[in-house]
C-alpha cells in the first residue's frame, strides 16, 4: 500500500508558499498559527473555484472550427459567418482554423485527431464524401471519426466553354467530344474536387473522354479556361456566372436537379440531354466521435437558428447557395447516400488521385 502524505505536505504541493512561510513559522509558534488560518482559507476559497470550473456548463472556453481550404470560397465564407455568430451568442470566441492542402485531407486528419469535448468543430464538404474512395490509405475514416451536427448549404456548379469552342448545348459538348476523344480538356481547382468528379462523371454518363487538367486552386484554372489555354469546366457559381454574364464563357447548364433563380434561362445538365447527372457540392457541421450527445445537440439547435436568419439566407442565396439546416440524423443519412455514389463514380470512371 502507498504511504499517505501527512496533511501539511498535501497543503505544501498545493500552495507552495505555505510550505515558505513553514520554515519561518517553526520558530514562531504565533507565526505557525496564522500560516495554518491562511491555508484554511486558501483551500476553502479554492476548492469551490475548482468544482465550478469543471462543471461550468458547455461552453466555457474558446472554439476552434477546423476549414480544409484557404480563405476565401464558400466553405470558408458559411464557417466564419456561422463562427462569428455563434461567438456572439454563447459570448466565448469561435477561431477558424484554415488547414487547407491534400484536396482537404491534411485540415481533416487534424480534426479527427482532436479531443471529442465540443471544442473542435469541423467544416465538411463534398471533398470528403470523394476523398473517402479516391485516396487509399487514409489515416482517418470519415463516417467512422466524425459525428454529424447539421448540413449547412447545398449549391451547384455551372458547365461553361470557351466562346471559341463550336458548342451551344450539352448535346452539341457530347457530339464534339465524341467526334474527338481524348482532345477537349477541362479545368478544375485540383484532384479530387468537385469540378473534377463532375467531369468524370460527365465522361461516364456520356460515354465521352475529355482530359482533366487539375490547377492549385479556381483561380488559375479560371485564368487558363479565360485564355483559351483549356475548354471548359465544371465550377462554382460565384466564380463562372460574372464571366457568363460578361460574355467571356459560355454557360450551358447547371449541375443540380432544378434550374437555379441565378440563371433561369440555363437548364440542368440532365435537363440539356444527360439524363442522371447531378452534382451538389455541399459543406456541413462535424464534431469528432465521441462528443457527448448534449453538446451535439446543444450546437445542432444554435447552428440551424444561425442558418435559419433571413439576412443570412438571402446573403447567400444572391451566391447562388441554399442553406439547409437539419438534424444530425438527415445529415448522416445525406452523408453516406453520397460517398456511396462518388465511390461507383471513381470506380467506374478508373479516377486516381494523381
Amino acid at each position: 500500500m502507498p504511504r499517505s502524505l501527512p496533511q501539511s505536505s498535501l497543503l505544501h504541493s498545493a500552495f507552495p508558499w505555505i510550505a515558505r512561510r513553514s520554515d519561518a513559522a517553526r520558530s514562531c509558534p504565533a507565526a505557525a498559527g496564522a500560516v495554518l488560518a491562511a491555508a484554511l482559507v486558501a483551500v476553502t476559497v479554492a476548492a469551490p473555484i475548482a468544482v465550478q470550473a469543471q462543471s461550468a456548463p458547455y461552453p466555457n472556453r474558446q472554439i476552434r472550427y477546423i476549414v480544409p481550404f484557404a480563405p476565401g470560397g464558400p466553405t470558408d465564407a458559411i464557417s466564419r459567418a456561422i463562427g462569428t455568430r455563434l461567438a456572439e451568442s454563447w459570448g466565448q470566441p469561435v477561431v477558424v482554423d484554415n488547414r487547407p492542402g491534400a484536396g482537404g485531407n491534411i485540415g481533416t486528419e487534424i480534426a479527427a485527431k482532436s479531443p471529442a469535448d465540443g471544442y473542435t468543430l469541423f467544416s465538411g464538404t463534398v471533398a470528403n464524401a470523394i476523398n473517402h474512395s479516391l485516396f487509399p490509405g487514409l489515416t482517418f475514416d470519415f463516417v467512422r471519426d466524425f459525428a454529424p451536427v447539421t448540413m449547412t448549404y447545398v449549391t451547384g456548379l455551372i458547365l461553361a466553354v470557351h466562346p471559341s469552342l463550336p458548342v451551344r448545348s450539352v448535346k452539341e459538348l457530347i457530339a464534339l467530344a465524341r467526334k474527338r476523344p481524348g482532345e477537349l480538356t477541362y479545368s478544375s481547382s485540383g484532384v479530387g474536387g468537385t469540378p473534377h468528379m463532375s467531369g468524370e462523371l460527365f465522361n461516364t454518363l456520356a460515354g465521352v473522354k475529355m482530359l482533366h487538367v487539375p490547377y492549385k486552386g479556381s483561380a488559375p484554372a479560371m485564368i487558363d479556361l479565360l485564355g483559351g489555354q483549356v475548354q471548359l469546366t465544371f465550377d462554382n457559381m460565384l466564380s463562372v456566372l460574372p464571366q457568363v454574364k460578361a460574355g467571356k464563357l459560355r454557360g450551358l447548364a447547371v449541375t443540380l436537379t432544378e434550374r437555379s433563380p441565378l440563371v433561369p434561362d440555363l437548364p440542368t445538365v440532365a435537363e440539356a440531354g444527360l439524363k442522371g447527372f447531378e452534382v451538389r457540392s455541399w459543406n456541413g457541421v462535424v464534431v469528432p466521435t465521441g462528443t457527448p450527445r448534449e453538446i451535439i445537440a446543444r450546437l445542432n439547435t444554435e447552428i440551424v437558428r444561425i442558418l435559419r436568419a433571413p439576412d443570412l439566407r438571402e446573403k447567400f442565396a444572391a451566391q447562388g447557395i441554399e442553406l439547409t439546416p437539419g438534424t444530425p440524423e438527415e445529415f448522416a443519412a445525406f452523408l453516406r447516400a453520397d460517398i456511396a455514389k462518388w465511390a461507383k463514380v471513381i470506380q467506374v470512371s478508373g479516377a486516381k488521385p494523381e
